[in-house]
């Protein structure tokens, strides 16, 4: 197994198990222990594996896993199913070596361009921000509302990227109410992005910027957090029309692999209704 592979993997038990309290699985809680959670000779009884299985499995030494194994120490470290997908392609970087060489050949997730046919549809958008999302959350097009609301064509081409925004653009914490948990809900969908792309040099070179600048990205990405970007809440704080409640829905673009569909879907009636028609108005005379 690929070093680098097997230590995405290990990395992803340890920080799963140490979520779990003995007491939790019914058994004794009492004793000192050296790390939080459950000990690896706990999680392999409770799977029905060996404990020099489950050790290797971890160290990334182990052999090709089943399914079987796999569901049996999600349940003990009780994973959501997108946590539970993401273990099974982790343990298997042969599966997603073969996979990421499709997607090369394919063109990759390295070509990120939006057809003709969703651009005319985000302009039909006209009472709601939307942009879409491509591979490792780069901004690849957004409608005049979504500009007007987050700013895309004021930042530089290499800049429009969601994790750069939110962790090395100073504004984002001011932009972002709830900044913690728009941060950790972005790396999540980042690091659930890395388990299918292993061997992606972009994210690579995203990931080490994002280290490098941000004492909070390192602490989340270490925390092996992973989540679907599929929709949600956010509180944004504009510069002209103040506080906005915002819903979102994401949609996976058909045909195109990577791509998202973002839309804010404010509540009819609402007070940040009122204040989009104020900032879309605002954003037309701007313009003349």
């Amino acid at each position: 197994m690929d070093i680098a592979i097997g230590r995405e993997l290990g990395d992803f038990l340890r920080s799963r198990r140490a979520r779990i309290q003995p007491e939790e699985v019914g058994l004794p809680g009492h004793g000192r222990r050296r790390v939080p959670g459950l000990r690896r000779e706990e999680v392999a009884q409770l799977a029905g594996v060996s404990v020099d299985y489950y050790i290797r499995l971890e160290q990334g030494r182990g052999p090709s896993v089943s399914d079987a194994v796999l569901d049996a120490i999600g349940r003990v470290l009780r994973l959501d199913d997108t946590e539970q997908e993401y273990l099974r392609r982790v343990a298997r970087p042969a599966a997603r070596r073969a996979s990421a060489a499709r997607r090369a050949s394919a063109g990759g997730p390295a070509v990120q361009k939006v057809r003709r046919g969703l651009r005319l549809l985000l302009d039909t958008i006209d009472k709601a921000p939307a942009f879409v999302l491509g591979p490792r959350m780069d901004v690849l097009a957004w409608n005049g509302l979504g500009d007007a609301v987050v700013g895309f064509s004021q930042m530089a081409p290499e800049d429009r990227n969601m994790p750069r925004q939110v962790f090395l653009e100073p504004r984002a914490r001011e932009l972002y109410l709830d900044w913690s948990a728009v941060a950790a809900e972005t790396v999540a969908h980042l690091r659930l992005y890395a388990g299918n792309h292993p061997q992606d040099e972009q994210l690579a070179t995203l990931v080490g910027e994002l280290s490098l600048g941000s004492e909070d990205f390192r602490r989340l990405w270490a925390d092996h957090q992973v989540k679907e970007k599929t929709h949600g809440a956010k509180r944004l704080m504009h510069s002209v029309v103040g506080e906005l409640d915002m819903p979102y829905e994401t949609l996976t673009v058909p045909g195109e692999p990577g791509q998202m569909l973002v839309v804010y879907t404010p509540e009819p009636g609402s007070r940040t209704e009122e204040r989009l028609k104020l900032l879309a108005s605002w954003a037309a005379t701007a313009a003349v």
